[in-house]
């Protein structure tokens, strides 16, 4: 996939277009510039968890745990659900993980 071509004799409306997307994209970098949010998307890649079984996976405080998902949810990366006292998440579309995939291939994958 090419890369679009940036130009001088852009319209306005696109430039506002380009400038709108690369808000939205920052925000969705920022989200992932943290590693106990990547931890908990890695995890969620692979399924719904509730908050229970990602404080076990992550080794962490149930506190660090929802505020890193309170992050996530506020950027529409995952989506909760209530099973009476039990809150669950998973991702909530495929950016995640298509990202995760990324991630995993520059940085995690050996050989």
């Amino acid at each position: 996939m090419a890369l679009p071509r940036i130009t001088e004799d852009m319209s306005e409306a696109d430039t506002d277009l380009m400038m709108r997307n690369a808000r939205e994209a920052s925000d969705f970098l920022k989200a992932l510039g943290h590693e106990g949010r990547l931890m908990i998307l890695c995890h969620l890649v692979t399924g719904e968890k509730s908050v229970t079984e990602l404080e076990q996976l992550l080794s962490a405080r149930q506190a660090a745990v929802s505020q890193q998902l309170a992050r996530l949810r506020l950027e529409g990366m995952v989506t909760p659900r209530r099973e009476g006292k039990i809150i669950y998440y998973s991702l909530t579309d495929d950016r995640p993980r298509r990202i995760m995939e990324l991630v995993y291939e520059l940085f995690c994958r050996t050989g």
